[in-house]
This record gives C-alpha cells, structure tokens and sequence, in this order.
C-alpha cells in the first residue's frame, strides 16, 4: 500500500498531535513525524500543512532567535487547533476500528 496517499489523509491530525504534545519550528515538527514512523513525510508537505493550519486558526506562530543560524519560527495550538485534533482523533478512531474490523472478518473467513 502506498504509504504517501495514507498519510495525506492524516497529515493535517498527525501535524496537530506533534505541535500539540509541544510546540517546534518547521524541520523540528518533520523530524519528530519521522521519528514517530512516518519516514516518508516530505519537508515541503508539512511547511504546507503548517501554514494551512496556521492560516486556518488551528496554529499559533512566534519567532525565536537562534544561536546556530537564523531566527525559527515556532508554531504552537490554539484552542481552535485543539477542537480539531479531538475531531480528527475521534474520526480516526472510528474509521480504524472499522477498518482493522473489516480485515479481522476476512482474516477469521479464510
């Protein structure tokens, strides 16, 4: 199955439970999806979601003063950020669970 359409789906949930959990600039945010799994995300599909999001009210943006290069700009969650990603959540549960049934009923038939 081709990993990259999945995770289109759930870019947007997975974007929100990483900056939820804390906030992270753009390549944090792409490092800490790659370490939970999903080694596939690209960079330019997250700063995309990032700004969608942010756009939409779902994120918060500050800049930080960086050391090592240039200044980064961090995204936090609103509260607005939160209602969706308990939205999502929960459609992503229901949809799993008949999935996996689904797979579990053909399983059991074989």
């Amino acid at each position: 199955m081709e990993t990259t359409q999945l995770l289109r789906g759930v870019l947007d949930l997975a974007v929100l439970a990483v900056v939820a959990a804390e906030d992270g600039y753009g390549y944090d945010v792409v490092r800490r999806l790659r370490a939970a799994g999903l080694e596939d995300v690209g960079d330019a599909s997250v700063y995309g979601t990032l700004r969608r999001l942010y756009g939409a009210g779902a994120l918060t943006s500050y800049v930080v003063a960086s050391e090592e290069g240039p200044h980064r700009k961090y995204y936090g969650i609103t509260t607005a950020g939160r209602d969706e990603l308990e939205r999502q959540r929960d459609e992503w549960r229901a949809f799993s669970t008949t999935i996996t049934s689904l797979i579990e009923a053909q399983e059991a038939a074989a």
